[in-house]
C-alpha cells in the first residue's frame, strides 16, 4: 500500500469529531436499559456512571443541568431505563452516552400490575375491614423487624403516653421473598393465640422494591381474614400498600400507629384534675342547696311538745275566759234575783214568794254546777288532744323500743347509707349509745 501524503492524514482530534458527528446523526436518541455501576457524584454537580448487562457496558454522563429533574435514587445495582444521546468525549476519544432523563426500570409495568390487583381485591371486598381497635388496648401485639427502627419508633412513643400496655413483638423480615409467607405466619399465630385484643403491623420507609412484600395478595388476604383488629403502618405517609388498604385502620407512620394507639395519659390526668374540679363545683352546690332546703324545713316545722304548750295555753285561756263568764252570769242572776225578791216581797203573796225562791235555788244550784261540767269537758278534750299528739310523738315511739340511729351526715334512713366500721349514734326513749356497723344484711 502506497503511503498516502501529509495533506491526507487526519489528526487524532479530527478522528475524534467526525467519529462523534457520525454517532450522533446516525442513532440520535436512544432508550437504553441496564444496571448502575461506578456512580459517581463530584462536586461540580454532574452525575458519572456506567450502565451494564451481563455482557457488555457504556460510560454514561448526565449532567447538572438534567440531573435535577431526575427523581430515581440512582444508587448502584439499581436497574433504569435511560433517554441519551450516542456520543464521543473527542480529548479523550472514549464512547460514551449523554444522558437525558432516567426511569426506574420495570416501575410502570409493576405499578400497573400492583394497580390491577389493587381493583380486583377491592371488588372482592378484601379491603372492607374498618372494625374499631380498642383504645388503649389490653395485650398489642406488634409484627414487624426485631432489629428496626420502626420497633423502637413505636415502643418509645407507647411507653411515654401509655406505659400500662402489655406488648409482645412477634419478629419477622420485613423484606424480601420470605417477609410476606412469615408475615402470615405471625398473623395467623398471634389470631390463635387468644392473648391479643389488637395487631400493628409496621415498618419503617423505603423504595418500592423494600416494602414490595406488603403488596402480596396472600398477605392482604391474610389480614382481612384476621379474627383481631389490625392496624398497618408500613412505610412513609406518601406510601400506601395493600396491606394498609386490608387492615381495618392505616396510619401514615409507625411513631403515628402508636399515637393512634393508645391515649397520652398526661391528657387522662389533665381530664381527670378537671373532672374532679366540676365534681367538687357540683357537690358544693349541691350541699348548698341542701342546706339551705333544711333551713326553710326547719324553720317551718315545730317541735310537737310546742304544739302542746300552744293547745295547754289555748285551753287555759278558754277555761279563765269561761269561769269569768259563768261567773258574770251567776252575777246577774243573782243580781235578778235580789231585785226579784225585792218586788216579791213588796208585791207577792208569800206562798208566790216561796216557789219563786225555790225556783231561784234550783237554778243557782244549776248555774253553780255549769262551769264545773264545762271544765270537765274542756279538760277531757285536752287529754284527748293530748294523747294524740302524743301518739304522733318521736319521743313516744322511742319509749317503745323503738331507736333513731344517726351519722356524722345526718339520721341513717337506709343501710346503704352506712360502711362498715362506721360508728353510728342510737338514740333511745332514754340516753343515747354509740353503736359499731359491722355489716349490712340483705332485706
Amino acid at each position: 500500500m502506497a503511503p498516502s501524503s501529509s495533506h491526507d492524514a487526519l489528526s487524532v482530534f479530527e478522528l475524534n469529531r467526525r467519529a462523534r458527528t457520525s454517532l450522533e446523526n446516525t442513532l440520535g436518541e436512544v432508550w437504553v436499559e441496564g444496571e448502575l455501576s461506578r456512580v459517581s457524584r463530584p462536586a461540580s454537580g454532574h452525575l458519572y456512571f456506567t450502565l451494564k448487562d451481563d455482557r457488555a457496558q457504556v460510560s454514561c454522563a448526565l449532567f447538572r443541568n438534567r440531573a435535577r429533574f431526575v427523581a430515581a435514587p440512582m444508587r448502584e445495582g439499581d436497574s433504569v431505563r435511560i433517554r441519551a444521546k450516542v456520543s464521543i468525549f473527542e480529548p479523550r476519544g472514549d464512547y460514551q452516552l449523554i444522558v437525558e432523563a432516567v426511569q426506574e426500570a420495570g416501575r410502570g409495568a409493576l405499578l400497573a400490575a400492583l394497580e390491577r390487583l389493587k381493583t380486583r381485591l377491592e371488588g372482592e371486598g378484601v379491603f372492607a375491614n374498618a372494625r374499631e381497635l380498642p383504645c388503649p388496648p389490653q395485650h398489642l401485639a406488634i409484627i414487624t423487624s426485631a432489629s428496626g427502627a420502626a420497633l423502637q419508633d413505636v415502643l418509645a412513643v407507647l411507653q411515654a403516653r401509655w406505659p400500662l400496655l402489655k406488648v409482645s413483638v412477634l419478629p419477622v423480615p420485613v423484606q424480601g421473598d420470605q417477609a410476606a409467607p412469615l408475615i402470615i405466619g405471625a398473623l395467623a399465630a398471634a389470631g390463635s393465640d387468644g392473648r391479643f385484643d389488637a395487631l400493628l403491623i409496621t415498618r419503617g420507609g423505603g423504595s418500592l422494591e423494600d416494602l414490595w412484600c406488603f403488596n402480596d395478595e396472600r398477605l392482604a388476604r391474610a389480614i382481612q381474614a384476621s379474627p383481631i383488629p389490625v392496624m398497618s403502618a408500613v412505610g412513609h405517609e406518601i406510601d400506601t400498600t395493600l396491606s394498609d388498604l386490608a387492615a381495618d385502620v392505616r396510619a401514615p407512620t409507625p411513631s403515628a400507629a402508636a399515637e393512634r394507639l393508645v391515649p397520652d395519659r398526661r391528657d387522662i390526668l389533665e381530664r381527670l384534675t378537671t373532672l374532679t374540679r366540676r365534681l367538687e363545683s357540683a357537690q358544693l352546690r349541691q350541699l348548698q342547696q341542701y342546706h339551705q332546703q333544711l333551713d326553710y324545713t326547719s324553720s317551718r316545722l315545730r317541735h310537737p311538745s310546742e304544739r302542746l304548750g300552744a293547745q295547754r295555753q289555748r285551753l287555759e285561756d278558754l277555761e279563765t275566759r269561761l269561769t269569768r263568764a259563768m261567773h258574770y252570769r251567776l252575777e246577774q242572776a243573782r243580781q235578778r234575783l235580789t231585785s226579784d225578791q225585792s218586788r216579791l216581797q213588796q208585791v207577792s203573796p208569800e206562798r208566790a214568794l216561796k216557789d219563786r225562791r225555790e225556783r231561784l235555788e234550783a237554778l243557782a244550784e244549776r248555774l253553780l254546777a255549769a262551769p264545773e261540767r264545762q271544765i270537765n269537758t274542756q279538760r277531757q278534750r285536752l287529754e284527748g288532744v293530748m294523747r294524740e299528739l302524743n301518739a304522733v310523738s318521736p319521743l313516744a315511739v322511742l319509749g317503745r323500743g323503738y331507736a333513731i340511729l344517726e351519722s356524722s351526715s345526718g339520721v341513717v334512713r337506709r343501710s346503704s347509707d352506712t360502711t362498715p366500721g362506721e360508728v353510728l349514734t342510737a338514740r333511745l326513749g332514754e340516753g343515747r349509745l354509740k353503736v359499731e356497723v359491722k355489716r349490712r344484711l340483705k332485706r
